[in-house]
């Protein structure tokens, strides 16, 4: 999977002064999914349709990264991100198994109600 990979390094935007002006930190990460061959298609599935948003309508992921001011450091931050959103999105949770209430939940909720109930009874006026 890190071989499909492509890097490519940009200058990075904003203040910094001479060395955003000089040096090509910024490095920018894109990822073919559709063409990938380290993934099967239940798993290209499932991958775009929880990365829906992050992806381009010809299905590829962009990632930037300019955190640092070395390239180096960035691309291993970039790739480790990389990773990190690729493994997550391809976990598949746990379908709910719906529970019943248990029975000692019911009853206690029914003696307390004929608790108060008794509770408001023994306050009125007795009628003779």
């Amino acid at each position: 999977m890190l071989t499909e990979l492509q890097f490519k390094a940009v200058r990075s935007s904003g203040s910094g002064g001479q060395n955003v002006n000089k040096v090509s930190s910024k490095v920018v990460l894109t990822f073919d999914l559709k063409n990938s061959k380290a993934l099967e298609e239940e798993e290209k599935e499932l991958l775009s349709t929880k990365l829906a948003t992050r992806l381009t309508s010809e299905q590829i992921l962009i990632l930037n990264c300019d955190e640092d001011r070395s390239q180096l450091k960035n691309k291993t931050i970039i790739t480790k991100r990389f990773l990190e959103l690729i493994s997550k999105a391809l976990i598949v949770p746990k379908k709910r198994k719906a529970t019943k209430t248990p029975r000692s939940v019911i009853e206690k909720r029914i003696k307390a109600k004929r608790n108060l109930s008794e509770i408001k009874q023994n306050r009125r006026k007795p009628h003779f």
